[in-house]
Order: C-alpha cells, then structure tokens, then sequence
C-alpha cells in the first residue's frame, strides 16, 4: 500500500472506503464524514488493479489528483493506493500498513453490501470468514439492506442523509457528457478540474 496522505496517530478502528473515485463525489465524501463517528481515521484506497474491470477514461493519477484535493482539507482522513482491489486483498494491505490490533471496517453502500454476501466465492464459509477479518459499515443506498441473521453481526448500519443515496460517480459522467447539471454532485473544490477531465471525448459515462 503506498499512502500519498496518511493522518497521523495510531487508529483503533480504522475506515476504509475503496473505490474507482471516477470522479469522487459528495456522496463518498459523506460516507467518509458519517463514517468518523465510528472510526479513528478513514482511509480513502484507489486500487491499481480492479477485480472486474480496466482503467478506462480518467487515469489513476488524475483520480488520485481529485481524491487529494478533497481529503486534504479533512481531519483524519487519509489517501492510498492498493497493488489489488479485491476487500480481502485491501485488507492485507491495511494490516501490514497499520498493525494486527487495529479493527477494519470497511464503508460501503447498501447495494456493494449485498454484491459482497451474495458473491459465489467458490467455497461455503467465505463471506463469515472475511466478516472475521474485517467488517461492513452499510450506508442505506436506495432502500436499506437486511443481511442474513448469521452475518449481521459483522455489518453495522451506518447512519446518512437520504439525499446522496441516489449520487453516484456514473451521473456526473454522464452530465458532463450531455451538458447536463452536475456541479452538485461533486465537492466544489474540485469542480473545475472534473470539468476539465470529464469534458474529454475519451471519457464516457460507461467508464
């Protein structure tokens, strides 16, 4: 894991919220910040490698150029970028970053909740035994999500405002393609340079 902002101390329970980031959005800003009430520090993690997908569109460095804009102005928030994308892997990675005491919790929406319980891993067990090593902070993401009674102790509801339930990195791709209203959705500091990478031809909203 290769950090390129790291808050300082030591965390009991440590946040970390992966993503594409393409482009980070208020919502994945107020999942970090609804996140702080239960965590030390939050650690935003772009993955150089996606498990079901390719870099396309917006390039790792400009990602990361977007993410450090935003996280720097924020107390207890960190940016790093992981050698792979899958939790598990992450996971590692954090472990080896932060110490085996520190407690992982990673912040996802309702409906990554329910990709993550649902996801033939090829092996009865394997979503308990992740749920072992980490667990879920599970934001309500147009509708809330019920896990099975067996896993619900390892994924903890995580209190947030309706109104980013429905933002997503997709719709402001696809606004700024159409020369649609998206400035709302992105924090402002960054809204020039959204503007400025998103307006390329290269980008698409399938991205």
């Amino acid at each position: 894991m290769e950090f390129f902002r790291r808050a300082e101390g030591q965390p009991g329970r440590l946040g970390i919220l992966p993503g594409t980031f393409n482009p980070v959005t208020v919502a994945h800003l107020a999942l970090a910040r609804a996140a702080r009430n239960f965590c030390d520090e939050i650690v935003f993690v772009l993955p150089r490698v996606f498990p079901h997908k390719e870099y396309t569109g917006a390039t790792l460095e400009e990602r990361m150029q977007l993410l450090d804009e935003v996280v720097r102005s924020e107390s207890g928030f960190s940016l790093a970028v992981a050698e792979a994308g899958l939790f598990v892997d992450i996971a590692a990675e954090c472990r080896q970053a932060y110490g085996t005491h520190v407690r992982l919790s990673f912040l996802c929406g309702r409906d990554a909740a329910e990709r993550i319980v649902e996801w033939d891993y090829g092996a009865e067990g394997s979503v308990a035994e992740m749920l072992r090593q980490f667990d879920l902070l599970e934001a309500a993401r147009e509708g809330d999500y019920t896990p099975p009674s067996s896993l619900a102790p390892g994924i903890q509801p995580l209190p947030m405002a309706a109104e980013f339930g429905f933002v997503s990195a997709t719709a402001v791709r696809a606004q700024v393609a159409t020369a649609g209203a998206w400035e709302h959705l992105v924090p402002p500091e960054i809204r020039n340079q959204v503007r400025q990478i998103y307006s390329r031809g290269t980008v698409t909203a399938k991205d």
